[in-house]
């Protein structure tokens, strides 16, 4: 046990939080920690030294907090994601701790202006989309809520790459966000830990003869820790997020330098780091699988240490205590390794029984699925696991054989179903299926919609459910309101705290008292001018950051996310294409502005040709004197977490139109709602709850549900027999398989229009005139504005069931069995 050593704090004037102690902390900052004065300091270091300044005031509370967590011995949420899409960290900061009024003030009485100085901050582009951005909202509502929770994740040097549009194709630029310096976290040299890859195992009996296994290698790479506070809403509460940094084991080769092979010298030290040096390495070669699995490993084996240190510090041997007092959620299955590392720990290291261990690893994992296509989940070569993992090869195959022995005790002689519940999938080459290893190894498995909960237990993991019904269970998604509405909607919170008080940006239920409005035409007008002014605030940025120009009496219909066969961005392409030819008909349609943001995998080939045939049709669209004014196509290079909260408070239409089926449950949807967009969706994800929240007739569903779905390709689906059938959709095709939108190459997108017509995967054909005629719909409806404007109101009121905080709030209650902790600075 630890001696407990008092905090100190600082005099409470010295870090107050008034207009002048902000002036003050910011020119000490330029002077003490930049070397600068006002005259020679740049702008991105004048956002440090503000950024300096509210940090200082964060440490306080950080400290507090953990000290408080150590006192009273609470049970800790430890979530492990290999994604955390943090964004920009200012704003939120000032938000949350309630300076925002001072450090505006301050700020304008230099000259300066908070919004300036927050567009010179880097975004921290550590996730890919959804799986990312949720992991950051949920961790600013673990502290808003006051639970003892800290996020573990990895410090990629580069992150998501910076997408540049080319000739209309995608290119990607390093992201290397770390290239100035990061105000917002520490290094914790002294916490750094040491992580084994490759070896061999050594195995022998004792003179009892148990079989003890040790697991030797020479090749470490050290995990260094840098911590990041994320500050709870207008409470003390600071919790930590810890990143994990790669470092060489092994010191700088000074005698391959002295003879001159300058290569050599530094050769190992490369090869280590390169674990956290990028976010998604392209896995699609052997070398880059390794590297991915390396990553995976490199994370579990940080953060299992470092909580079991954690936990020894407090409490010694005393294992049993274990699962009351450390619970650790896996963010889907890049993490699933903890289960295999945390049973050597104990097998090995604490020289646990088996059974014992195992009972303490299923009664502290949880894990979140996030994927309803087989295709998606994750497997490794057994080959792979053997080279670079051999102690937790052995592991996962004992887990595996004890866990088919109860299988074949419920369904004696089911062979078939010991071979689809096995951990291990026979083959042509043996793969690990992590996300059997996550179910087995965890006492929850939730998904994060009702309608995705239902399709695991019914379809995907239906065996497991089968065997194990207590297990399941749903957590549906949520956004933080603080990040969503409050900050990136300024205009919109202030119309709502000035009608209803501020109580919703942490009850976000309270967004109900809103309906009242709906019907109110001053309340009406307002709502639509503030979307007229974020239409501009959105037009501004676009024109001096993309030279693309925005007409503002259009309806602006967005689509931003993840480039993705599944989440069709394909099929509103078609629907352009289709209005463009209404158009060239002569026929009369409301003006409307499609935008299209998103990034495709380097690897991902037809992504990458959807993006391709968006900007092709764009120029074609766009150029064309006949459109003017009517409509336009636009594809938004290199979305962001900071672009999309200058898209989406902007956006009148929001498209959510995934194949029923496909869409775990989305986030973008939730955030555009709350925002006042419309949503034009399929039945899939969240959409479904979203329509009961806000009813139908404020809401466009068109397309297949996904009983029909499967129904129609168990019938065998022909897409060519739409198209036979459908003249607008057979002229769209035909349009693009004709070379029209890429006059220089007739065939440039053949391939696309030969998938859709061969095999179309995702069913665009099938829902292509659901999808027309609904478009049809929110035309008519955006003509009547007084409508339109009653309906937006009615979706911001009726969204108050999305919020992260209800989530949270959830997982607290109904899997972690965590209770908040409050903090005191006194």
């Amino acid at each position: 046990m630890s001696k407990k050593t008092k905090t100190i704090l600082p005099n409470s004037d010295v870090l107050a939080n008034s207009i002048e102690a902000f002036k003050k902390s910011f020119t000490d900052h330029i002077h003490h920690s930049l070397a600068r004065d006002g005259r020679t300091a740049t702008e991105h270091e004048k956002f440090l030294a503000i950024a300096y300044s509210v940090r200082d005031r964060l440490i306080d509370r950080w400290i507090k907090t953990q000290e408080t967590y150590y006192d009273k011995d609470v049970k800790r949420v430890y979530y492990l994601s290999l994604e955390f899409l943090i964004g920009r960290t200012l704003g939120n900061s000032v938000l949350n701790l309630d300076v925002e009024g001072a450090v505006t003030e301050a700020l304008e009485e230099m000259g300066l202006t908070l919004e300036e100085l927050r567009e010179e901050e880097v975004d921290a582009g550590l996730g890919n989309g959804g799986l990312g951005r949720l992991a950051a909202c949920f961790l600013d509502s673990m502290a808003t809520l006051e639970l003892p929770a800290t996020g573990m994740g990895i410090r990629y040097e580069y992150g998501m790459f910076n997408q540049k549009i080319k000739d209309g194709q995608q290119e990607e630029h390093p992201d290397n966000w770390l290239r100035l310096p990061n105000p917002w976290e520490i290094a914790r040299p002294a916490n750094a830990l040491r992580i084994p890859f490759y070896g061999y195992v050594v195995s022998w009996q004792d003179e009892t003869g148990k079989l003890h296994n040790r697991w030797d290698t020479k090749d470490y790479v050290i995990a260094l820790p840098y911590d990041t506070p994320i500050p709870g809403y207008h409470n003390n509460t600071v919790n930590n997020l810890r990143l994990w940094s790669a470092r060489s084991a092994d010191d700088f080769g000074l005698a391959y330098f002295n003879n001159g092979d300058y290569i050599a010298a530094v050769h190992d030290m490369e090869i280590s780091e390169t674990i956290s040096k990028v976010l998604y390495p392209n896995d699609t070669s052997m070398n880059g699988k390794e590297l991915r699995l390396k990553q995976q490993y490199f994370l579990c084996s940080a953060s299992l240490q470092d909580i079991v240190n954690r936990f020894k510090k407090t409490h010694g041997n005393h294992w049993n205590v274990f699962p009351e007092k450390v619970v650790i959620q896996l963010n889907d299955t890049h993490p699933a390794i903890s289960i295999a590392e945390l049973m050597r720990i104990l097998l090995d290291q604490e020289d646990f029984e088996w059974d014992a261990a195992w009972d303490i690893v299923t009664k502290t994992f949880g894990y979140t699925n996030h994927t309803l296509m087989p295709e998606a989940l994750e497997k490794w070569p057994v080959s792979l696991f053997e080279h670079l993992l051999p102690r937790h090869l052995q592991i996962i195959y004992e887990i595996n054989a004890r866990f088919l022995r109860t299988v074949a005790m419920r369904w004696p002689g089911d062979v078939e179903r010991l071979s689809r519940m096995s951990i291990i999938e026979e083959g042509s080459e043996k793969m690990v299926r992590m996300a059997y290893l996550s179910i087995v190894g965890s006492f929850s498995v939730n998904g994060v919609a009702a309608l995705h909960s239902e399709l695991l237990k019914t379809e995907l993991f239906r065996d497991f459910f089968e065997l194990t019904p207590e297990k399941f269970n749903n957590k549906t998604n949520g956004v933080t309101p603080r990040r969503w509405v409050r900050k990136s909607n300024p205009l919109m919170s202030e119309l709502i705290s000035k009608n209803i008080g501020e109580s919703w940006v942490r009850n976000l239920d309270d967004l109900k008292k809103l309906e009242k409005f709906a019907a109110d035409k001053n309340f009406q007008k307002e709502f639509m001018e503030l979307k007229r002014e974020n239409k501009k605030r959105l037009a501004k940025y676009l024109q001096e950051t993309q030279s693309i120009e925005l007409n503002l009496d259009t309806i602006f219909d967005v689509q931003v996310k993840r480039i993705h066969e599944y989440k069709r961005q394909l099929l509103n392409v078609l629907h352009v294409i289709h209005l463009y030819l209404q158009i060239k008909d002569g026929k009369e349609i409301e003006p409307r502005t499609v935008l299209i943001g998103g990034k495709a995998a380097p690897g991902y080939w037809m992504a990458k040709q959807i993006i391709r045939l968006t900007n092709a049709v764009a120029s074609v669209v766009n150029s064309d004197p006949d459109c003017r004014g009517k409509l336009a196509l636009h594809f938004l290079e290199n979305y962001r977490v900071s672009f999309a909260e200058k898209i989406i408070p902007a956006a009148d239409l929001s498209e959510q139109i995934s194949t029923a089926g496909t869409e775990a449950s989305g986030t973008g949807n939730m955030k555009f709602a709350l925002n006042g967009a419309l949503t034009i969706g399929t039945l899939d994800g969240a959409n479904v709850e979203m329509l009961e929240e806000a009813g139908k007739d404020n809401f466009f569903i068109f397309g297949l549900s996904v009983e029909q779905v499967q129904d129609l390709l168990a019938k065998g689906y022909r897409p060519r027999d739409f198209y036979e059938k459908d003249g607008d959709l057979r002229r769209v095709i035909d349009l693009i398989a004709s070379g029209f939108f890429s006059p220089d190459r007739a065939d440039l997108f053949k391939p696309v229009t030969d998938k859709l017509l061969s095999s179309d995967p995702f069913l665009l054909l099938a829902d292509f005139r659901s999808y027309i005629e609904c478009q049809e719909r929110v035309a008519k409806a955006y003509t009547n504005k007084a409508a339109w404007a009653k309906m937006a109101i009615l979706n911001v009121a009726r969204m108050g069931k999305f919020s992260s905080d209800r989530t949270i709030h959830q997982y607290s209650e109904e899997i972690w069995n965590t209770k908040p902790c409050k903090i005191s600075l006194k």
